[in-house]
C-alpha cells in the first residue's frame, strides 16, 4: 500500500451545532462543508488543518454505525477513524486482502465529497478503524 497522504481524521460527535464552533476555534478556521450521508445515517462537517481534512461526524439514526460508537464511549465521541487518499482503491483492497488484513467494504462505495470509500477492521489495523479514499472525480 502507498497512500499519498491522509485524505482526513474522522471525529465522532453528538451534535455538530455545538462541536463546529469548538473546532473553528481550535483550529483557526472555518467549516467549509456540511454534507448529509443519508446511506451511512451520518452527518458530516469537515475544517481543514493544514493539509489534513477534520470531519466530524453526526449521527441521524440510533442505527448508525457513528451512534453505536457514541453509545460504546458512555455517550461521548472521539476519534473514529483516519482515513487514507489512494489511487485505485480497488487495487488497494485487494492487496489488503491478500495481505490477510480483514475488510469491512469487500468493494468500495460513495462517501461524503464525493470520494470513493473503503474500510479496513480495526482488528486487524491495531485497533485503528482505518479508510481508503479515492477522488475519482479528479
Amino acid at each position: 500500500m502507498n497512500p499519498t497522504h491522509i485524505e482526513h481524521i474522522g471525529i465522532a460527535v453528538t451534535s455538530l451545532e455545538e462541536s463546529i464552533p469548538f473546532f473553528e476555534t481550535l483550529l483557526g478556521t472555518k467549516c467549509y462543508a456540511i454534507e448529509e450521508v443519508a446511506d451511512q445515517k451520518v452527518k458530516t462537517a469537515f475544517l481543514r488543518c493544514g493539509q489534513t481534512k477534520i470531519e466530524l461526524l453526526e449521527p441521524t439514526s440510533e442505527e448508525s454505525t457513528i451512534a453505536k460508537f457514541i453509545a460504546n464511549n458512555n455517550g461521548r465521541g472521539g476519534m473514529h477513524h483516519i482515513a487514507f487518499a489512494v489511487e485505485n482503491i480497488e487495487g488497494h483492497l485487494e492487496e489488503a486482502k491478500e495481505l490477510g488484513i480483514r475488510l469491512i467494504d469487500q468493494a468500495p462505495r460513495g462517501g461524503a465529497e464525493g470520494l470513493s470509500i473503503a474500510f479496513l477492521h480495526p482488528k486487524s489495523t491495531f485497533g485503528v478503524l482505518t479508510e481508503l479514499c479515492e477522488n475519482k472525480n479528479k
